[in-house]
């Protein structure tokens, strides 16, 4: 939305039993000032309007959430992050190629038990490569997916990062890692990088992008309002790889698609539903493009040794009966590499914020780590956690029971809260409320004080 519906973007995520502006009463209750300013800065001041604990102990709470194996904290600040990781075995260099897919949530698979047939291709997908079926989107928005995959960051309240105009550059993202070894990182958009400011946040965090305005309109073969066709943002990638594969350079292609997306139009005679009929068909375009891309790629010399990543931005849809409804941010993870990586499912409760890590630790790359995440392929007994949020709202899920903080230093648990979930107040010594305080606490902190930043003198352990 944009800064000039920002009353109306508000009234939106109103939360539930109170009337009309509620919230915007709520945050004017601490000084109208403060709250005019959290809006035109597209960001709520955690500090002001949110819980806190002494820094001493989330500083310790944190460091138990990202205590894994082969890693050390550098950071001279008790509330840095900043750690060496040094991953095991030796580094190696494939091709990443990370597709975004709008709106695509878990439920919409057939292999989760939709009987409609929109995923054919994705549920085949599933049995030939990793899948992980206990994953969550942070947040809404394609802005909050981005964040969370690019920088593995906490939906801090507010607007995310690649928003805040001024303020969204210079990050440790996956992205400049993988430049910083040699990689050429290129985001890759349907649509005008300008829409949620995206052109800025991936430049300034070391990718170079490519969007529907760097297209020659004779190579783009269907549009709509919000970009190209699923089919030609793909034929591009395939063109960036081929270009990379002859340079003999190694690539992340980090794609947006935009085709699962009102007035889900598409090119006619690739399904049997047509264009513009609504969300059913949109998806098993999307699935369908996919399929193409990958049947493409096979082909191609760069496919052998090319990580193939497959994951939603957000679901459908996170209205609910709650304000963070939970199973309502469940979405597909895929990571698809035949010569490299064996099929499994996984059921381990991760989140976007687990992707970059994760990706990196499969390169067996040494590296500085600003990331909130982990590496989903270490062994390791770190208590389980996701965090979601929508702007106000912020949440962390332990896999039965949700925490959730709230403007004015509210504090509530949802127990069970994938089933008939129970909800109650809560106080910060709640280990539960006390492990959310710590992840949006830091954030916030590591994102003001400017420690999540890139640092390429000391970038390699």
């Amino acid at each position: 939305m944009f800064a000039g519906i920002s009353l109306q973007w508000v009234d939106q995520d109103t939360p539930r039993g109170m009337g009309g502006n509620a919230y915007q009463r709520e945050l004017a209750s601490n000084g109208p000032y403060q709250f005019f300013a959290a809006f035109r800065n597209n960001e709520l001041d955690y500090q002001q309007f949110y819980a806190t604990l002494p820094d001493a102990q989330v500083a310790g709470q944190m460091r138990q959430e990202l205590a894994e194996p082969d890693s050390q904290f550098t950071g001279n600040d008790p509330l840095d992050i900043r750690r060496s990781i040094n991953n095991p075995g030796t580094p190696r260099t494939p091709n990443i190629v990370l597709v975004t897919i709008e709106s695509l949530s878990a439920k919409h698979l057939g292999s989760n038990g939709d009987t409609r047939n929109l995923t054919p291709n994705l549920d085949a997908l599933r049995k030939q490569g990793l899948y992980f079926n206990n994953f969550y989107a942070t947040g809404t928005r394609t802005d909050r997916g981005l964040e969370a995959i690019t920088l593995s960051i906490p939906p801090t309240p507010g607007r995310s990062v690649v928003k805040r105009v001024g303020r969204e550059s210079g990050f440790a993202s996956l992205g400049q890692q993988l430049a910083h070894v040699g990689y050429d990182s290129v985001f890759v958009y349907g649509g005008r990088g300008y829409f949620d400011n995206m052109n800025a946040f991936f430049s300034g965090n070391g990718y170079r992008v490519v969007d529907q305005s760097s297209v020659k309109e004779e190579d783009i073969h269907f549009k709509n309002a919000w970009g190209m066709a699923d089919e030609d943002l793909y034929r591009q990638a395939l063109n960036l790889a081929d270009a990379d594969f002859a340079a003999k350079k190694p690539f992340l292609l980090q794609l947006m698609t935009t085709s699962n997306h009102r007035p889900y139009t598409y090119p006619e005679g690739r399904i049997d539903i047509p264009s513009g009929n609504g969300r059913d068909g949109a998806v098993k375009y999307t699935d369908y493009a996919i399929g193409k891309f990958l049947a493409d790629a096979r082909q191609k010399p760069w496919f052998d040794n090319t990580i193939f990543v497959f994951v939603a931005d957000h679901t459908a849809g996170s209205a609910g009966k709650e304000d963070l409804p939970i199973d309502n941010y469940a979405i597909p993870l895929f990571i698809y590499a035949p010569k490299l990586i064996q099929p499994a499912e996984i059921s381990r409760l991760a989140s976007q914020i687990d992707l970059a890590p994760t990706l990196l630790g499969l390169l067996n790359l040494d590296y500085q780590s600003t990331f909130f995440g982990r590496n989903l392929f270490l062994d390791t007994s770190l208590p389980p956690r996701v965090v979601v949020g929508n702007y106000q709202h912020l949440g962390l899920f332990d896999g039965n029971n949700l925490a959730i903080l709230s403007p004015r230093q509210g504090l509530r648990r949802h127990d069970n809260a994938l089933g008939e979930s129970v909800e109650s107040k809560a106080t910060s010594d709640d280990p539960l409320i006390t492990r959310a305080i710590a992840y949006y606490q830091v954030a916030s902190y590591g994102f003001k004080h400017k420690l999540l930043g890139w640092k390429p003198e000391n970038a390699k352990p």
